[in-house]
């Protein structure tokens, strides 16, 4: 998981150091070349651009460096932390859904990812295999089982095996 992630950060670092260092002093120098830069919608927009452009890469730098702080050694290996697999059955709704515990930046809930700062994920972290926790959600409180466990370092195990 952690490799996943780093990989997707690097990937798009690079892609946004090539718009950064390439396509936008491109733009800004066409944009340039059309004269007045007070009227100039194109050059105001490549340089609102570079601005977005380089804060997303501070924000990537920084996320990167968090990841790699992380010690999997330190991480408990029969509670859900980040990085873990969880399958859970909502005891109202009797339906059941798998989660993987994520960083922040990355949710895609169509892949069963949820955050770690999300209240799913927050109401599951430090939870066990068994136990029942209630979750509170925009739509209402909800109560779910713990049905299966697997953790970061279970994973990583797994994979050494």
């Amino acid at each position: 998981m952690l490799e996943e992630i780093q990989a997707k950060l690097e990937t798009e670092i690079l892609s946004l150091m090539h718009e950064l260092n390439i396509d936008l002093p491109e733009r800004i120098k066409i944009a340039r070349e059309h004269g007045d830069l007070k009227e100039n919608s194109e050059f105001k927009a490549a340089k609102e651009r570079q601005a977005f452009v380089e804060a997303r890469l501070n924000h990537l730098s920084s996320r990167m460096s968090e990841l790699s702080k992380i010690d999997v050694t330190d991480m408990a290996y029969d509670r859900v932390g980040f990085g873990s697999r969880v399958k859970v059955r909502d005891l109202g709704m009797d339906e059941v859904f798998t989660f993987t515990i994520t960083a922040g930046d990355f949710i895609d809930l169509d892949a069963g990812q949820v955050s770690m700062a999300s209240p799913i994920g927050r109401g599951l972290l430090g939870a066990e295999q068994g136990a029942q926790v209630s979750i509170q959600l925009p739509a209402g409180a909800r109560q779910y089982e713990i049905l299966e466990l697997v953790t970061l370092p279970q994973q990583l195990e797994d994979k050494k095996s």
